[in-house]
């Protein structure tokens, strides 16, 4: 029993030493995109054809916090991979420590096309029709902040949803998830994908499309990669019971 607790004790000391890392490092992104915060929205806004107006002195502020936040997201997502490595890896045999190390970079990767897919493509198309709408009915006037909270609804749940398939297969290397687990819960889990997709656009047919088939399309090559893993975790389990 008293092994046990300190066991305990010294999981949450190491995960306490993970968070603060992760912390640390995030303050250390974020304060670098508060540096070149302006530059930034500079580039954000310039292809716009209207002018962004603020309601008051905090509003700019509150901006440069959502694109500062968005930065350090993104920068630390490796970093925060990095340590639950670390803190997983004295339960992983050398190989399986050696094949989820390899899926760090990717998570970063694939967080940029995700953000990338949500400002390049499904921003515009939503953005247009929802301008459309007003036509010479009304006068068309954006604050800064109700501009860049519509941009980050719109591209930072993509940047998540497109690191599915190495969350999937990391995983699925650890034995949390399987193919077959996967396959049982496709339903369910194209029924939440539609879902978040209805909710994250514009209620027209065209844009829960443009939206649906990239994440149904990123759910089915999960499980293909949690297909490939599973089978190459079982191939090396079988090699070591026969060296052993």
């Amino acid at each position: 029993m008293e092994d046990r607790n300190m066991d305990l004790v010294a999981h949450l000391g190491e995960m306490r030493k993970r968070l603060i890392i992760i912390f640390g490092f995030f303050t250390i992104f974020l304060i670098a995109g508060f540096i070149y915060v302006e530059k930034i929205y500079l580039y954000l806004v310039a292809d716009l054809p209207i002018k962004l107006a603020i309601l008051g002195p905090s509003d700019i502020l509150w901006v440069y916090f959502i694109i500062a936040g968005v930065i350090a997201i993104a920068g630390t997502i490796p970093i925060a991979a990095y340590q639950v490595w670390l803190f997983v890896k004295p339960a992983l045999s050398l190989k399986e420590s050696k094949v989820t190390l390899a899926y760090i970079p990717s998570l970063f990767i694939l967080f940029l096309v995700g953000l990338s897919f949500g400002y390049f493509v499904v921003f515009p198309i939503v953005l247009d029709f929802l301008m459309s709408l007003s036509g010479e009915l009304f006068h068309t006037f954006y604050t800064t902040e109700k501009y860049f909270n519509f941009l980050l609804h719109m591209t930072l749940p993509f940047g998540f949803l497109f690191e599915l398939p190495v969350i999937i297969m990391f995983l699925t290397s650890l034995g949390v998830l399987n193919p077959y687990k996967l396959q049982k819960m496709r339903k369910y889990a194209y029924f939440a994908l539609i879902v978040i997709s209805i909710l994250i656009t514009p209620p027209d047919f065209l844009s829960d499309i443009l939206v649906i088939i990239p994440l149904l399309f990123l759910y089915e090559c999960s499980v293909l990669l949690s297909k490939v893993v599973y089978r190459r975790k079982q191939h090396f389990n079988q090699d070591l019971k026969m060296d052993v």
